[in-house]
């Protein structure tokens, strides 16, 4: 068998003869043999097997819409797929969380001011003589909590929950008074431990929020909690909250501190009726609770969540008026 060549397939230069004319045809040259080649070639491979033609235009159909699609769009949408080796944690090591929940934004361009009432934006409920002094409090007690654990991180948690505030979050407000104050003696010790979590509308999404932040920042879920509030609103986060979370109750803890004594009897009152609200809605995903947090995002933000945490994403969708049954990371 001999090797078929680029000569076997050309005509010669003595040309064909045309049988019905009698007459002889000249030979195909140049461009022309070129073509008359690669004719033969295609017609030869494909000739066995119809279905590689059919293959070879489906491809060059699909690259001619991608062409398409990117001339219009100046991109291509992929799927998204997280990449370990992407991820950073800067606190990697760090392992308990210490969560200071926000009340309010502080408005004062001077944060020396913390304790005065003027400092803050506050809500109606909220203007009576000691209130500014309790959130003060609340952030030294975070600073103090920490400053104890140094395997912790401190977080801030609270979103920009107030229209006539700004656009300024109670997280980077609690954040900013503690830095005012020297992070009261413990700067060396805390302050690069102490972080914010800006998006959270309410005391579920406070803790559920600082979970996730947690998780993004130290590539882990956090092995013990504490959180930081006003002892009225124990309750609230430790047997409603934390229940329907599912974290141990051997590795969470609670440190509250007294509200203003002109408030103490009113917030005793609402806070029954935000815990029954809860009871009937662990996961604040209906009704009263969700219309909250409506309001509580004048600024309609993007909440990143569960992007940092995908391994308890359900937590961010789920509904229900019973615990979520899945198994979560720290069960």
């Amino acid at each position: 068998m001999r090797l078929l060549s680029y000569a076997d397939d050309c005509d010669s230069d003595e040309g064909e003869s045309d049988l019905e004319g009698g007459r002889r045809r000249r030979s195909l040259t140049g461009r022309g043999a070129m073509l008359r080649y690669l004719s033969r070639k295609i017609h030869r491979y494909f000739k066995p097997d119809p279905s590689r033609l059919l293959g070879i235009f489906l491809l060059l159909g699909s690259i001619l819409l991608l062409m398409v699609y990117l001339g219009e769009n100046g991109g291509i949408l992929l799927p998204y797929s997280r990449d370990p080796a992407m991820e950073n944690h800067p606190f990697a090591g760090l392992t308990s969380l210490v969560m200071v929940a926000g009340h309010a934004v502080y408005t004062s361009r001077i944060c020396a001011k913390a304790n005065e009432e003027s400092s803050w934006f506050l809500e109606p409920y909220q203007r009576n003589s000691g209130q500014a002094a309790t959130f003060l409090e609340h952030i030294h007690r975070g600073v103090e909590a920490a400053s104890r654990d140094n395997q912790s991180l401190l977080l801030f948690s609270g979103g920009e929950t107030r229209k006539e505030a700004g656009p300024r979050s109670e997280a980077q407000s609690y954040w900013s008074v503690a830095d005012a104050n020297d992070w009261f003696g413990h700067s060396s010790s805390v302050r690069d431990r102490a972080v914010t979590e800006e998006y959270a509308r309410d005391s579920f999404e406070n803790l559920l929020f600082s979970i996730c932040r947690f998780r993004e920042l130290t590539g882990q879920y956090p092995q013990n909690i504490t959180v930081v509030s006003y002892h009225f609103k124990q309750h609230r986060f430790v047997a409603l909250h934390r229940s329907a979370l599912k974290f141990p109750r051997e590795r969470f803890a609670y440190l509250g501190t007294l509200p203003a004594i002109s408030t103490a009897a009113a917030a005793a009152r609402g806070e029954l009726f935000v815990q029954e609200q809860f009871r009937k809605d662990p996961y604040g995903c209906i009704g009263q609770l969700r219309e909250k947090r409506i309001k509580r995002d004048p600024f309609a933000r993007l909440i990143p969540y569960p992007a940092g945490c995908p391994e308890i994403a359900n937590l961010f969708t789920y509904c229900g008026s019973s615990v979520i049954s899945r198994r979560l990371p720290w069960n």
